[in-house]
Formats: structure tokens, sequence, C-alpha cells
């Protein structure tokens, strides 16, 4: 089967590692991009004894490490998200959000993550629970849940409070989403995509997002649709079923980068 072949299906979620990574589409899917040129250029150099997900990957981190990590490879980014994510980053290594993200959001084992970041197993898990507990530390919301499942949402619900943040509300549907984020402005927000009336998250959030700026953590059992790289896409994705350790490595990512939870 051709390389090309053989990558396809991984895109979209090397997609979503690199975005959740920069805190930005715009710098996701330009390291992607560069990735892909990279192996298109000299094929022969991409790692074929491994997995060709643990080799497009491995391609990533070569770009990713000798780039500036707060510099997108094509593209100026604002100044606002890069005082930011500089402002974060004297607080956390890289490394250890590289080593949370492939194992809680990626699903990588601590091996084969160790594999991409050059580390022990050992070290991967330590990176992780550094990680964790630094970046629960500094970040703090009040987030607005938009989720029609009621045992999805009541998961969601403890994950969200068991990390110190504070729930505005549970929405159901898009117009009851807007009117208590009108009611109660949040500082991070969750959604499902398809709605109890058939109304759709992703309109809640733009309807939101006309009135003001949040974070907005996306939820959906069919992850490819909103990772094409073709379009305006949320820069946060969780993938149903979720496991508790995604959702809370997304949050923690997505309050990363937001300019209201930047300690004093």
């Amino acid at each position: 089967m051709p390389l090309g072949q053989e990558l396809a299906p991984h895109l979209p979620f090397l997609r979503r590692y690199a975005r959740a990574l920069t805190g930005s589409q715009n710098h996701g899917d330009a390291f992607v991009r560069a990735t892909l040129e990279a192996i298109v250029a000299a094929p022969e150099a991409f790692p074929r004894d491994v997995d060709p997900r643990l080799g497009l990957y491995r391609t990533f981190h070569a770009i990713w490490s000798s780039a500036n990590i707060e510099e997108d490879p094509g593209a100026a980014s604002g100044a606002d998200e890069e005082e930011i994510a500089q402002a974060r980053l004297a607080r956390i290594t890289p490394l250890s959000r590289q080593a949370l993200l492939l194992t809680a959001m990626e699903g990588f084992t601590p091996e084969d993550a160790g594999y991409l970041i050059g580390a022990e197993p050992s070290e991967v898990e330590s990176l992780v629970a550094e990680a964790l507990a630094e970046i629960e530390r500094q970040t703090r919301a009040e987030v607005l849940i938009i989720e029609d499942e009621p045992i999805i949402a009541m998961d969601i619900e403890t994950i969200v409070r068991d990390l110190g943040h504070t729930v505005t509300g549970v929405a159901v549907t898009r117009d009851e989403a807007v009117a208590q984020a009108m009611a109660r402005r949040p500082g991070l927000v969750l959604a499902d995509i398809q709605l109890a009336d058939d109304s759709s998250g992703i309109d809640a959030v733009k309807d939101i997002l006309a009135e003001f700026n949040v974070p907005v953590i996306f939820i959906t059992a069919f992850p490819e649709r909103l990772l094409t790289g073709e379009r305006p896409e949320p820069t946060f994705l969780i993938t149903k079923p979720f496991q508790r350790s995604t959702v809370k490595a997304a949050i923690a990512q997505a309050l990363f980068f937001d300019k209201a939870t930047i300690p004093a």
C-alpha cells in the first residue's frame, strides 16, 4: 500500500493533537502541513520500523522540536495568543504537555509516547503527572456544558467539578445553551454536536461566540468530520466514547491558552 494511503486515516487525529498542542487551528494545521511536506520531500526517511501512525507522529515531532514551539511555521500568530502561551510556558515544560496529550488525548501507551518524545516510559508517566498537577493549579473557570445525554452530562459535570471548576449550567438544546451563556457568561464551553431537538451544538457555539469570545471544546463521535483542515474547525475536540483523562487533558489545554485564566 502506498505510504500516503497508510497515513491518510491518521491525519485527522494528528491535526487534533497539533491544534491542542499549539492552541490554534492555524498553528496546528501548519505544523501538520510541514510534516507532510517533509515526508513527500524525503519518503525514504520515514520510519518504516514502526506502525505508520507512530511514524507519522514521530515525523511531526521532529518538525515540532526543530521549530520555536510558539511559532507557526507557515504564518505569524497574534500577539495576545503568544503572550498567553508564553506566560503559561514559564510554568510548565513543553515536554510535559506533549506527554499528557499523547497519552490522555491520543491514546498512546507510555512506551509509544516515550518513543515519540525521546523518554523512558517511567519518565513519561512522571511528565504526565507533572503536567496535570501544574496546569490544574493554574486554571480555574466557570464552565457551560452543552450535552443532551443525561449520563454523559453528569459524567462531564463531575470531571469539571473534580478539576476545581464551577459548572454554570447544563443545556440540552441550542436555544437553551445560548440563553444560559447570556445569563451567566462562562469561561469555557463543552459542547456536544448533536442536541436533543436535532439542533446543533456547533450552531449554539457560533451564536455564543457572536456575543463574546470563550474557549470551546467539542465532543463528537465523528471527529474526522471536524478535522479536515479545509475550513474553520475546532481547536479542541474530544472523541466519544471518551476517557475521563481525555476530558481533563482537553480542559487543561484549552484553558492553558485562555487569556482570562492567566494567574496573577
